[in-house]
């Protein structure tokens, strides 16, 4: 960072700080990490940061191209994916975590066939700050009978987040943008 960059907040400096001391990680992991969070310095130059999870298939992906697109667009927001933050993790979690740590928003795009962050949304439950900045764009298929389209596991997942107000449905990518418009 530059000295006119913004000064990374204390309590987010401790807490990336205590999630590498507790991970058994070499010098040169730690510099890989630290170098690959300091690309991330738009999160501290914007009032909101968006870390958008989804699938990474074709079509997926380019849908969560879209939603990035939107978010980055407003004047005062960040939006990115986890492939965004370059560095050869080994550890997915410990990367989801770490970055979880240094945004204000987590924003999923949940599809059915394949989720694409079906781990990342356990996290997300598990641990009540994350949870607490979590919103769900959820793909909604009219066309089935199935009780449970996502799966039981993940439609609980869903029913938590509406029950907050943070959950988001659409069907098509008209309604998607307009899902996007609606976050925070």
């Amino acid at each position: 960072m530059t000295d006119e960059s913004p000064p990374v907040p204390e309590d987010v400096l401790a807490t990336a700080t205590e999630r590498l001391e507790d991970e058994a990680l070499t010098l040169a992991d730690n510099e890989e990490i630290l170098t690959a969070l300091s690309e991330l310095t738009p999160i501290y130059e914007r009032e909101r940061s968006y870390f958008v999870l989804g699938n990474y298939d074709r079509e997926q992906m380019r849908r969560l191209d879209l939603v990035v697109d939107r978010l980055n667009r407003r004047s005062d927001a960040y939006a990115f994916r986890m492939s965004d933050v370059r560095g050869g993790w080994d550890n997915g979690i410990q990367k989801f975590c770490l970055i979880s740590d240094l945004v204000s928003h987590i924003v999923g795009v949940a599809e059915k066939e394949p989720s694409g962050f079906l781990v990342e949304q356990g996290l997300v439950v598990g641990t009540e700050e994350y949870f607490e900045k979590s919103h769900v764009l959820k793909r909604t298929y009219p066309d089935t009978d199935e009780e449970h389209p996502y799966g039981w596991m993940e439609d609980s997942v869903f029913e938590l987040l509406e029950e907050d107000g943070r959950l988001y449905q659409w069907e098509t990518e008209a309604e998607l943008v307009a899902a996007v418009e609606a976050l925070p």
